[in-house]
């Protein structure tokens, strides 16, 4: 770690920084202070800018020391130019101190749960058997750490210099922790460069002025702030036109004015005016050419070792660079006291003396020798750093930022060790850094029987940042002539997962279909038919949906769930007997046998998917509860394993839409708006967001928020969005939703009818899945129709034969329908949502019952129906339909005195004794007679079992033993 003060920072007054200061030291107070109203001590950010040799380190010098004479606890970093490259460089600085002389066993109790996730970036060594964390898990991860820290060592300052050299992932972390600051007794110091920030560094760059404070931009120094740092120097003989002229020759820059004077000093010139002329030559010295001539004076030994420092960069200390240059012990001592006594090398550190390490006297310094190495002679000086430092033992990415710097070679050694620091990459989540090496490594070239495997292994490692890149990478090395089968197989199932992620979704089915005619060994061909019907069945374009229906039929009636492939070819199955509408006896069969011992989230090797449509499909059936078991599950898989992007957005938007068909919209929209920050996280457009803003517009509809709902989709164009793989919630039914609620009846009419020619030729027709029909019937203004269009909703809903399928077509039939025929459609909907787990549409079948009797003179069963209406609309969270039903009770006059709105989701005691009766099967007569109760109580009871429980009453006796408070 850099001696933060090392050089002309020790010895450089500090002037002029008045403002600066204040601002530290105002900063310094409040973090050791509670504000008002807070228990703990709030944080705050600080940012220095401006070019180099302004004073940005002395600046974070003096910050440093007046932490530490308040009593804080200091980290502190530095971006190196050499380093850039090299992932988690500035994050393992900062957390050098506490784990530098801590055991393995230390470490994981200091990391808890996150070890295997932050471990590699942090520098340290996670299991082998640990998969590859996604970037975003790794920084929750680092964020998580920095928190603790914060709060066990507060008050903590963290400060970062030169951060426009720091690394890529390191910025991402810190630019993303930042806003978090001020509500931790931390205080964020940076310095950086303006002018040398990378592009996708933007972010960072506006980081101050978004959370409260403007960066100070420092400011040339003063021309009487330049004569004071001469006479410092060189007496107070030094006149007027001398400082003056000095200033001028600097620009009133504080490091080439202290370098300036003290060259004044070598050369014995007196500080006259006089002397202006001598003092213009020296001030050509002080940097850039001028730099490189004083260094070549100093001798061929001095020359080659500084040279060899400026290649190693933050790794350099004497002893490497003495075998870097090919030095002896004496002419490397000889080379470092030559280099301080020149400034050019930094004097150590008083607190370590004889510290091995070599740093510069200033960056500008380290950036001048750097770049006057002859282009050849550099090449060839980092492939001798590269083996000096693999032998000294500090690991494969310092041997490979050294490797990306030579030529290829076609050299074994250097290929070897670029994939090793590749997969050290991967480990530590930074894919963007392993694309790099692997790209060198292909460059080399690899020999013949290696470049598929090289080729793999960086399409791998493009798979998440740039998925059609990866494309081209795993096509190439499908194409090499030298490739082992299990490899070809991988490559195939990548490359058909780039494509689907990439809206490709034809092609990747068209991938592994070639690969399954092709395959001689039958695994591997049941294993390219099992990725072919699936993304067969996720496309919007196929042409013969049936067929493929009847194909993948014929294939799961003889499998027995021996192996992955069998049971994804029964999950897939499972879904598709489901989307189409067939009995949802026939879906649970199939979605049984795929689940066996259970389908990981997180399984490299064969995707998240088939487990989620799995897990979907139970809900679907009228078992959510058993849907939730699944994905709470696989949310705490991906957590875990450090997947908290796409997979982790999926988990919770999911899990919310199951809480939604379960009627708890409240925690419903809760875990949505998780899953869609999440997405937000990843990026733009893309799949998570998109069912993340359906699914949290349909809570939000029904919560009856429709302004909010109709703001949401404004905000992320969700009505603009053309649906490129069918799924549901799809864009256009939901926002036909949307137009509906907001009246816009034509416009809702002519999506769904988009939907429906979409979704009818595939045989895709289950109104459990897409109620498009029943939204169409209710967006006509054909009243013939949308009678059709309920009834023949109904039918299907039948054929499915799940309770809550059947009683929502039925409700929307009878939003088409008029008199007797409504209140029997109406009663119906309500007896068969009332044997279902879907609360919130039992709630609003109610309540439109009760309408509907209180209309036909029907007053006291009206108000009966509207009284359960509103207490269950507000045990949901449907606002809307509460204060509706209010109304309606205030029209019957029959307010009730005593209204339940309490969602207690245990089973009581008399609820868990019916339940196991019904398990067993026994009839409502028998329960009633056993407890001595009429018929309607006990099918309230039972409706409160189904919807507490998370099922219907085929699946009650699995998840009995499994609800909230089982003994």
């Amino acid at each position: 770690m850099a001696h933060i003060g090392d050089g002309p920072e020790r010895q450089r007054r500090l002037l002029e920084r008045d403002t600066e200061l204040a601002a530290v030291d105002a900063l310094l107070t409040d973090l050791g202070t509670a504000p008002a109203g807070s228990a703990a001590p709030g944080g705050g950010l600080l940012a220095f800018a401006g070019p180099a040799g302004l004073g940005k380190t002395t600046l974070l010098t003096e910050v440093r020391r007046r932490a530490v004479a308040r009593g804080c606890k200091v980290l502190y970093a530095r971006g190196g130019e050499q380093e850039q490259g090299v992932a988690f460089h500035v994050v393992r600085q900062l957390v050098q101190p506490f784990l530098a002389t801590a055991t393995d066993a230390e470490h994981r109790a200091l990391l808890g749960s996150w070890y295997d996730i932050v471990a590699p970036a942090m520098g340290l060594i996670a299991g082998s058997g640990n998969g590859v964390p996604d970037p975003q898990g790794v920084r929750d991860g680092l964020d998580w750490f920095a928190t603790r820290i914060a709060v066990q060592q507060a008050p903590l300052v963290v400060m970062l210099d030169d951060a426009h050299w720091a690394d890529a992932e390191s910025l991402a972390w810190l630019t993303g922790f930042a806003p978090r600051v001020i509500e931790l007794p931390m205080l964020l110091v940076v310095a950086y460069r303006p002018d040398e920030l990378p592009v996708d560094a933007a972010p960072f760059a506006g980081l101050a002025e978004r959370h409260g404070s403007h960066p100070f931009d420092l400011a040339p120094l003063t021309p009487g702030a330049v004569g004071r740092l001469v006479r410092d120097t060189l007496g107070e003989e030094a006149d007027d036109g001398f400082c003056r002229e000095t200033w001028a020759v600097t620009g009133g820059n504080p490091f080439e004015t202290v370098e300036l004077a003290a060259k004044v000093a070598d050369r014995g010139l007196k500080p006259q005016s006089a002397h202006i002329a001598e003092l213009r030559e020296l001030a050509s010295a002080v940097k850039g050419s001028g730099l490189v001539d004083r260094l070549e004076r100093l001798g061929t030994s001095a020359v080659r070792f500084a040279w060899s420092a400026a290649v190693l960069g933050s790794e350099a200390s004497r002893s490497l660079a003495a075998s870097v240059g090919g030095l002896g012990e004496a002419e490397s001592a000889q080379a470092v006291t030559r280099l301080r006594e020149a400034r050019i090398l930094a004097l150590p550190s008083p607190d370590a003396p004889d510290d091995d390490r070599l740093e510069f006297f200033h960056p500008l310094v380290a950036t001048a020798v750097y770049r006057a190495i002859p282009a050849a002679f550099r090449v060839a000086m980092h492939g001798q750093a590269a083996a000096i430092v693999s032998g000294a033992g500090l690991g494969v990415t310092t041997t490979a930022r050294h490797l990306l710097e030579m030529h290829p070679e076609s050299d074994p050694w250097a290929v070897r060790e670029l994939r090793k620091a590749a997969r050290e990459y991967l480990r530590s989540g930074a894919p963007e850094a392993a694309r790099r090496c692997l790209t060198r490594a292909l460059r080399e070239p690899p020999a013949l029987d290696e470049r598929a495997d090289v080729l793999f292994e960086l399409g791998c490692s493009a798979l998440l940042t740039e998925p059609a890149t990866t494309v081209n990478h795993l096509r190439a090395a499908l194409d090499e002539p030298v490739l082992d089968p299990a490899l070809r197989e991988a490559i195939v199932y990548r490359l058909a997962q780039a494509l689907g992620h990439s809206d490709r979704m034809a092609e990747a089915a068209e991938t592994v279909a070639e690969a399954a005619r092709g395959a001689t060994d039958a695994r591997t061909r049941l294993r390219m038919q099992a990725e072919q019907f699936m993304w067969n069945a996720f496309r919007a374009d196929e042409q013969d949906s049936p067929a493929r229906s009847r194909r993948l039929a014929r294939l799961a009636e003889h499998l027995k769930g021996r192996g992955l492939a069998e049971r994804y070819i029964l999950g897939l199955r499972a879904w598709d007997a489901m989307v189409r509408g067939e009995p949802a006896a026939t879906a649970l069969h199939y979605a049984e046998e795929a689940l066996g011992d259970g389908l990981s989230w997180t399984d490299d090797e064969w995707g998240f998917e088939v487990p989620v449509v799995v897990a979907l499909t139970f809900m679907y059936c009228d078992q959510p509860g058993r849907a939730e078991e699944l994905f709470t599950k696989g949310i705490a898989e991906c957590e875990s394993n450090g997947w908290r992007g796409a997979h982790l957005s999926f988990g919770f938007t999911l899990l919310g839409y199951i809480r939604h068909r379960r009627g708890r919209l409240e925690e419903a929209e809760t875990l949505v708006r998780a899953g869609l920050r999440v997405a937000d996280r990843v990026g733009h457009q893309v799949p998570a967001q998109y069912f993340a803003i359906g699914i949290l517009i349909e809570i939000l509809l029904a919560r009856g928020r429709t302004q909010d709902a109709r703001a949401l989709s404004a905000k992320y164009g969700y009505g603009n969005v053309v649906p490129s793989a069918v799924v549901y919630p799809d864009s256009q039914t939901v926002h036909s939703e949307l137009l509906l609620a907001l009246g816009r009846r034509r416009e809702a009419e002519q999506q769904l009818v988009q939907v429906g020619r979409r979704l009818e030729p595939r045989g895709m027709r289950n109104p459990a899945w897409c109620p498009w029909r029943l939204h169409l019937a209710r967006a006509t203004d054909d009243p013939e129709r949308a009678r059709e269009l309920a009834t023949e909703g109904v039918e299907l809903a039948r054929r499915f034969g799940t309770q809550s399928a059947i009683g929502q077509a039925l409700h929307a039939k009878a939003a088409v329908t008029e008199g007797t025929e409504r209140l029997r459609l109406l009663a119906e909907a309500v007896e068969h949502l009332e044997r279902s787990p879907a609360g919130y549409d039992l709630a609003s079948a109610l309540v439109d019952h009760g309408v509907a009797l209180r209309r036909a003179g029907l007053r006291q069963q009206a108000g009966e129906q509207l009284h359960r209406g509103l207490e269950g609309a507000a045990q949901c969270g449907a606002d809307a339909l509460a204060a509706r039903a209010r109304e309606e009770l205030d029209a019957t006059g029959l307010w009730p005195l005593r209204l339940s709105t309490a969602a207690e989701e245990s089973l009581t005691a008399q609820e868990r004794k019916v339940a196991e009766w019904a398990a067993h099967g026994w009839s409502h007569a028998r329960i009633a007679e056993e407890l001595g109760a009429q018929a309607p109580i006990v099918t309230r009871l039972l409706s409160d079992i189904y919807r507490k429980v998370g099922s219907d009453h085929a699946g009650l006796a699995r998840l009995l033993g499994r609800e909230p408070g089982a003994d």
